[in-house]
């Protein structure tokens, strides 16, 4: 960042006082002069270039006085550096990748969308920042990335790379069935893989927040179902990370009730049945308050923004900055131009342009 200033600026109060001693010096009321009976015929004289070159000097001397007095208010350019000193916040996602995510029960920009498109959707926003959701963003803090369904897997660890980790994250979504060119089924066991294994998933987190220093550690676990599936209780997990001081907050998704769900029949066309997915809201309430973290319900893609905003609130980064400024002279750039001036404005005056009485 630069910036210019005059260090003593009180000095350009001589620049009135310079301006009145110049047409003090030069009006023609104060300068000798021939007396002559008649100017008629000197107006018909014509205006030589020399007369003209005269007429300059008052200005001259004018412009010289004024680029001292501006040498004399010291002009300066300045350029600052600002170092900023951060003090971050260690988050870890832990999202819910589980079969149910995939339910039609969610809009993005007015267009129908599975719950797992909406929960990516705002993760971007609350990583890198957007105006229209009113999130700033989190450029201090390291975020990692946990998924879970029936197994809990680490899709990326904590980093500053936010354009990275928003780039992994697009591509979570739940097992689905691969087939091979004559429609035979290839991975006939991914539904094992359908279930839901909180516990795993906060132990896991836990595991890549033990070693890491920061101003505070927090987990954010998004689910729309209930633990089955895990080898460590989600209660124990709890209780795990309030020894270390992680914090827990807990966002349950999903409506209540018959929601429309994607489904591939036996032939590998996709339709849609009704289907219901209960929602272990106590569970997430209790691990939460072991923490001292917080529970949040988010029924859309509107109200999982504000619930991100509310956490954002909640954990702010310490961020302080030093600035340091180095200034250079530039007085020489006036003062010398306006001496010169001075100088060829007084020779001139007293040889080639001298009046004589």
């Amino acid at each position: 960042m630069e910036g210019f200033r005059f260090c003593s600026p009180l000095w350009f109060i001589l620049a009135p006082l310079a301006l009145a001693v110049v047409w003090w010096s030069w009006h023609p009321g104060r300068r000798a002069a021939a007396v002559f009976s008649s100017l008629a015929d000197l107006k018909t004289l014509p205006v030589t270039t020399a007369q003209r070159v005269r007429r300059l000097l008052p200005w001259a001397y004018g412009v010289g006085l004024l680029l001292l007095v501006a040498a004399l208010a010291r002009p300066q350019q300045g350029k600052s550096e600002a170092r900023l000193h951060t003090e971050g916040i260690a988050i870890e996602m832990v999202v819910d990748v589980s079969g149910s995510m995939e339910a039609l029960d969610y809009e993005i920009n007015g267009e129908p969308a599975s719950r797992v498109s909406a929960v990516k959707h705002v993760f971007r926003e609350f990583v890198l920042g957007s105006k229209s959701s009113g999130l700033h963003g989190r450029p201090n803090d390291l975020i990692g990335l946990v998924a879970f369904g029936t197994y809990a897997d680490s899709q990326c660890p904590l980093t500053l790379d936010h354009g990275a980790l928003a780039d992994i994250a697009e591509s979570l979504g739940p097992a689905k069935p691969i087939r091979d060119r004559r429609g035979n089924l290839i991975n006939k066991d991914w539904r094992e893989e359908d279930n839901t294994a909180i516990g795993d998933g906060l132990t896991l987190a836990l595991d890549r927040l033990r070693n890491i220093t920061a101003k505070s550690k927090v987990e954010i676990l998004l689910t729309d179902g209930g633990d089955n599936a895990s080898v460590v209780e989600p209660h124990e997990a709890a209780k795990m990370a309030q020894k270390l001081g992680v914090k827990i907050y807990t966002i349950g998704f999903g409506h209540p009730g018959i929601v429309p769900f994607p489904q591939e029949d036996d032939f590998g066309h996709r339709v849609l049945v009704q289907a219901q997915f209960p929602l272990d809201e106590r569970l997430l309430r209790e691990i939460a308050e072991t923490t001292s973290g917080q529970f949040f319900y988010a029924d859309s893609t509107k109200k999982l923004e504000e619930i991100y905003a509310q956490i954002d609130q909640m954990e702010k980064s310490k961020v302080e900055e030093t600035q340091y400024t180095e200034y250079t002279e530039l007085y020489l750039w006036l003062a010398a131009p306006g001496l010169a001036l001075l100088m060829v404005a007084g020779f001139l005056g007293a040889t080639r342009f001298r009046a004589l009485p």
